[in-house]
């Protein structure tokens, strides 16, 4: 990771709408959701989500893959990951172990 990708992340899910349909494939997993499951659980019209999913796609937060007539969507969580290590890399001083409370993972709805 390095801070041109990372700054390429936040900005696009600097969108609201970008990061609930980033959000919304997360909780799908692995399986994904094709393009007009996205627009019905989210309630965008196709022209706007397709808008979105190119930013999210070009920002490698989303793969896409095509299945006949449709585009299936998924989260690329490896690079969340990537992206979660980068910012945490320099914890307390590169001794994340001196602040283990302040990394323990909370749960936001």
């Amino acid at each position: 990771m390095n801070k041109n990708l990372a700054t390429t992340i936040f900005e696009s899910l600097s969108s609201g709408m970008r990061l609930d349909i980033y959000r919304l494939l997360v909780k799908t997993g692995p399986q994904g959701l094709v393009a007009g499951e996205i627009g019905s659980a989210l309630g965008v019209p196709p022209t706007n989500l397709s808008f979105h999913l190119k930013a999210l796609t070009h920002a490698q937060l989303v793969s896409v893959v095509q299945e006949g007539r449709y585009q299936r969507y998924r989260a690329n969580l490896s690079l969340m990951q990537e992206l979660i290590g980068y910012l945490t890399a320099e914890c307390c001083g590169g001794h994340p172990e001196q602040c283990a409370e302040l990394c323990q993972p909370t749960v936001h709805n």
